[in-house]
């Protein structure tokens, strides 16, 4: 499958800049900058009062630049990389000029020998700018690129694994589709009609979609499991009555659902339950599914791995590291729980 949609609105390079591990390489690459500058030869100057002045300087620049990006971060989504890199050049050289502006205005004019020559100050301050802007953007284009193509790499993985898990699914559908057919035709057509959502989903459909929808999609997928395995499937919900508004990967839950249909309701001769809930935490919210394992309550050896991949790596790459799935078993039950923040939509 050939998704034709375009970038998540979560993928936007921008973002990448204000993770705490991207703020503190900034602060530090300015700090060796600075260094740099205060070990340079022929230096007259005090060179810990050189590093302190250039420390403040360099990071000053930096940071307030960074603090302009970030608050008109919802007019620069929509503007090209190359654009926002531009802007971003400009706004490091003005806050460069505000910078030698005030300080030539707190310190005034100074005479003899010790005179300062500020226009010659500002013209190198802009010159280690935009040397300075030009490289972090270039290192920053990289950076992006390698992420988009490994993202794009993880994502065809992804869609080759979940090609694996449906023909299982399509033909066991099919399967009892045709017995109901003649004995309960109604069911038959709820069955085909939930179905074709499914594989609409998962043919044609946005890679995120909202929490409630991807719920509504595990929904239909258990409802067709249940026509085939009646009383042997026993579902429980614990949904809040609000779903909280956050995106989720298309398919994301289905295939823990299903998993806990094919590797815990399944194979025992007695069935089982599987119970689905959403609980809200003040910054997170937790999807849990739950399902009965075989005699003796233990994880199957080879059960649950493709459908715990593939949603695993998709809700990384969704929250940008900050969502993610865990699995454990306890008391006999195989336990999946994602972990979303709560302002991904």
């Amino acid at each position: 499958m050939t998704s034709q949609t375009p970038p998540s609105p979560s993928m936007r390079p921008l973002d990448a800049l204000w993770r705490p591990v991207a703020l503190a390489w900034i602060v530090a690459a300015g700090e060796g900058l600075a260094g740099v500058l205060a070990l340079a030869p022929g230096l007259v100057e005090d060179r810990w009062l050189y590093f302190a002045v250039t420390s403040l300087w360099v990071q000053w620049v930096s940071l307030s630049t960074l603090g302009v990006l970030y608050a008109a971060r919802g007019l620069l989504g929509a503007i090209p990389p190359v654009t926002v890199g531009a802007i971003a050049l400009v706004v490091a050289l003005l806050f460069c000029w505000l910078l030698t502006w005030a300080a030539r205005s707190y310190y005034g004019p100074i005479a003899g020998p010790e005179a300062i020559d500020w226009p010659r100050l500002a013209r190198l301050a802009s010159g280690i700018t935009l040397v300075v802007g030009f490289l972090g953007l270039a290192i920053f284009d990289n950076y992006w690129r390698g992420q988009r193509h490994a993202l794009n790499a993880r994502q065809a993985q992804l869609e080759a694994l979940q090609a694996r898990i449906r023909p299982h699914f399509l033909f066991n559908t099919l399967n009892t589709g045709a017995a109901l057919v003649h004995a309960r035709p109604g069911e038959a057509e709820r069955l085909l009609l939930d179905l074709a959502d499914l594989f609409r989903a998962a043919l044609s459909g946005p890679r995120e979609i909202p929490l409630a929808d991807e719920l509504a999609l595990a929904r239909r997928y258990l409802e067709i499991e249940a026509l085939r395995f009646g009383p042997r499937l026993r579902l429980r919900w614990d949904l809040p009555e609000q779903i909280p508004e956050v995106l989720v990967p298309t398919l994301s839950i289905q295939p823990l659902v299903e998993n806990a249909i094919r590797h815990g309701v399944e194979p025992s001769g007695e069935g089982g339950a599987v119970d689905v809930s959403v609980t809200l935490e003040p910054s997170v919210v937790r999807i849990v599914i739950r399902n009965d394992l075989p005699a003796g309550g233990h994880r199957p050896a080879n059960g649950h791995h493709v459908g715990l991949l593939s949603s695993r790596e998709r809700i990384l790459a969704l929250s940008q590291g900050r969502g993610r799935l865990d699995t454990e078993v306890v008391d006999g039950r195989y336990v999946a729980t994602i972990t979303l923040p709560r302002h991904t939509a």
